[in-house]
């Protein structure tokens, strides 16, 4: 090989060096004990939280749901019209577990007591103090000024963190949490938004509730505190609204989010046990990406939840895109999208029950599905099932896999009503909600 031939090798394995390692180290660029620590922490998380019998955790969703449903066939006319007036109008399990209660400002920590699905069992901060963010700033990386957002969410104890009014909060990079959080926003009107996105990397137990996040851009990276005790180099960040990498029992609720630089909502390399629940996404292209590689066959234990979520109007495609892993999507309303609404590779395992799908105008649009490299003689072996899905305007769910999966999923708890029909009851107040003190949320 000619001098300058090695001269350019040299150049462009270096070149890749630099790019790849912060891609697999999703953007720590000083990867030290401290990061070591926290990947081994989560690596064993990650197998403790995997469930060797997913269809457990669908029954038992599937159960509160029905038995949901029961109290609510005979009211369904009272609710018709209403929305904030009247007796309690929670219209789902999950909410049902909390809502009701005029007291909940007093009683904030029974949300932990609510979490159905994969992440069930996350309790955020619940044994841990109430933390008043009072400060919507965010300009010391390294140093965070107590009373805001950053300060609160790089403490080592378990925190309960609620805001002290409404505010905008415009993060100047990524907002890197750790372990045992719940950042709780009901009663403010809180948004995170014009600036980076939050980050849950090698840490578990948290809950996010009732924030809007929109308008998320790509973090520049530089030096950012990540616990009281370190801080380090990041390079750029993506810009996702919420980023999951490494992280396990995680639970987001009632969140509204849109147009984020990148994608809404990752969850990549090594993440499990996470319900999606009660959101509303709008005007955004690639909403959620649950696996980051193909080539990572460790996501295989990636089991993820999505429920109660309305997946409204300026959506592209990716409600989810699916790599490895279980994934239950169930009682979500799809009215729109533009190119599909689930998509995969790499034989993810994907039990749709219970949805709405409004296909748009488009004829070449109609397919729910859609499956990416992999000729059908392949993927005709994925466990892609449909089951209780209401379809509109010519929507179809393309089925593979074993047709007797479902049933083994479903247990003995499937629904006598098609349930499908009742989504928009379930997804009713779907989103961040405007909760007032005294008063049923």
């Amino acid at each position: 090989m000619a001098t300058s031939d090695r001269s350019f090798g040299l150049f462009f394995f270096s070149l890749f060096f630099v790019v790849i390692i912060p891609t697999l180290h999703a953007h720590i660029a000083e990867y030290d004990d401290y990061w070591r620590q926290r990947e081994a922490e989560a690596k064993e998380h990650f197998n403790k939280a995997y469930n060797p019998n997913p269809e457990e955790v669908t029954q038992h969703f599937n159960h509160h749901v029905a038995r949901n449903l029961m109290g609510f066939n005979s009211t369904r006319r009272s609710l018709r019209g209403k929305r904030r007036t009247g007796p309690c109008q929670a219209t789902n399990p999950i909410d049902q577990c909390w809502r009701c209660d005029p007291n909940w400002h007093r009683n904030r920590k029974r949300l932990a007591d609510c979490s159905l699905g994969f992440g069930r069992g996350t309790i955020g901060g619940k044994n841990g103090r109430y933390y008043i963010v009072t400060d919507p700033s965010d300009n010391d990386m390294v140093n965070p000024k107590p009373g805001t957002l950053r300060h609160a969410v790089i403490q080592k104890r378990p925190l309960w963190i609620i805001f002290a009014r409404s505010m905008i909060i415009k993060l100047n990079q990524e907002l890197i949490m750790t372990s045992d959080k719940t950042i709780d926003a009901r009663g403010a009107n809180v948004h995170v938004a014009y600036g980076a996105g939050i980050t849950i990397q090698f840490a578990r137990n948290i809950i996010i509730h009732g924030l809007h996040i929109h308008d998320i851009v790509q973090g520049s990276g530089g030096m950012i505190r990540d616990s009281v005790d370190h801080y380090g180099f990041r390079t750029k960040s993506d810009g996702d609204g919420v980023s999951l990498f490494g992280a396990t029992n995680i639970w987001l609720d009632h969140l509204s989010m849109y147009n984020c630089y990148d994608g809404l909502i990752d969850a990549i390399q090594g993440s499990t046990a996470i319900t999606i629940s009660n959101c509303h996404f709008t005007n955004h292209n690639e909403v959620m990406l649950f696996g980051a590689s193909d080539s990572y066959s460790e996501d295989q234990k990636m089991q993820i939840t999505v429920a109660f979520t309305h997946f409204g109007k300026g959506l592209v495609q990716r409600m989810p895109r699916c790599r490895w892993g279980f994934i239950h999507v169930v009682n979500n309303d799809y009215t729109h999208w533009l190119m599909y609404a689930i998509g995969g590779s790499s034989h993810p395992t994907i039990i749709s029950q219970g949805n709405r799908f409004v296909a748009p105008p488009n004829a070449a649009a109609k397919e729910v599905t859609k499956r990416d490299y992999a000729p059908p003689e392949v993927w005709k072996n994925w466990s892609w099932r449909s089951e209780g899905d209401l379809m509109v305007n010519g929507a179809f769910f393309t089925q593979s896999g074993d047709p007797r999966a479902s049933r083994r999923f479903l247990g003995n708890f499937m629904m006598s009503a098609k349930p499908g029909q009742m989504v928009s009851l379930l997804t009713r107040y779907s989103g961040s909600l405007d909760c007032v003190r005294r008063r049923p949320c």
